[in-house]
């Protein structure tokens, strides 16, 4: 008899053993969603800038923040000292270690960023490229501040009007890696195709890396291979303002012509002194209100990043997302003009 209750309480203890076991051990399968993807349940949503001291990205960064905390998120906002692939690559590292919810990145490069941006993806990370896309397997969706043919438009039919159809122009850029600018002159380079601007001639494009003292060094260049030159476009906030300096610091207003993309208020006092008759830009702020909206409605699955999502942004209204070739994006308005008769009412705002 003591010997029967003898195994029957081993019985009973080793049963319990392995019950403990099996609720204390982790499951293989994980929180999981669509497309294997891992859900990691993080609350916060993070933004990667092209570059520190860039006063365009501090402005988008800014739209995202008051977003994403407006929506209950916790915020992180990251760049890179310098405007490198390389940079965001260990930023993006840490931000996958620190198990973000999502990750809205300004690209340095389309196709450098793929690995790491894939990586964070199959751990469950929402991406979404904004302002400088990265390519369509880097991401969910981008968030597009204006329509890039749009853009390559406008920028010639200025240059045109200021140098009255005839000329040498030159475009001051970013990077050369940068998606954004590099779509952007393909559209000027077709524009300029057109008959009605058979006698402006594109000399060169100058990269000047989105860095204040580069951009005007290579604004002096520009200056010094091409006495003639008539214009140059800047598709860049930093190139546009480092241009009007030296423009302005060398006494050749009215005499070279300067448009392309600027904050309001770096480029106020070059457009009330006629350096630049008028330049464009969309507001950074509402680009980077539009990406957290959108990376939030990835991570709680309102959209998915298909053709034909719909979604609330908040003071932006209701955004679709559309084709994008082989991805999608949600695409914002026409560029606005800023010129002598409206500077002073947007130089405070942004």
């Amino acid at each position: 008899m003591k010997k029967f209750l003898s195994i029957i309480l081993s019985v009973v203890l080793l049963s319990s053993i392995l019950v403990g076991c099996s609720q204390g051990a982790p499951s293989s399968g994980g929180n999981s969603s669509e497309g294997g993807e891992e859900s990691n349940g993080s609350n916060k949503y993070a933004f990667v800038f092209k570059n520190t001291g860039n006063p365009y990205g501090e402005k988008m960064m800014d739209g995202f923040k008051a977003a994403v905390e407006e929506l209950g998120g916790e915020v992180i906002l990251r760049s890179p000292d310098q405007p490198t692939a390389e940079g965001q690559i260990q930023i993006i590292e840490q931000l996958i270690t620190q198990k973000v919810a999502a990750i809205a990145i300004a690209g340095n490069d389309q196709d450098a960023l793929e690995p790491v941006l894939k990586k964070a993806m199959d751990q469950g990370i929402k991406v979404v490229s904004v302002d400088s896309a990265v390519n369509a397997n880097s991401r969910h969706i981008h968030v597009n501040q204006a329509n890039p043919e749009r853009i390559g438009l406008v920028q010639i039919e200025a240059v045109s009007e200021m140098i009255g159809g005839e000329g040498q122009i030159a475009v001051l850029s970013a990077t050369s890696q940068a998606t954004n600018q590099n779509l952007w002159i393909e559209w000027m380079k077709k524009e300029l195709e057109k008959p009605e601007y058979s006698k402006i001639e594109l000399v060169k494009v100058a990269y000047g890396d989105d860095l204040r003292d580069k951009s005007v060094s290579e604004t002096e260049a520009l200056l010094k291979s091409y006495p003639d030159l008539k214009a140059i476009i800047a598709p860049t906030t930093v190139g546009i303002a480092a241009a009007g300096k030296v423009l302005t610091d060398k006494g050749l207003q009215g005499k070279v012509k300067l448009t392309g993309l600027g904050l309001p208020s770096e480029m106020a006092s070059y457009i009330e002194s006629g350096v630049s008759p008028w330049m464009y830009l969309w507001n950074p702020i509402d680009v980077g209100e539009v990406a957290g909206y959108t990376a939030h409605a990835l991570v709680e699955g309102t959209i998915k990043g298909e053709v034909g999502d719909i979604f609330e942004a908040g003071d932006q209204g209701s955004q679709e997302v559309v084709e994008d070739g082989e991805g999608t994006q949600v695409m914002l308005g026409d560029p606005f003009k800023f010129d002598a008769e409206n500077i002073a009412e947007w130089k405070d705002v942004y």
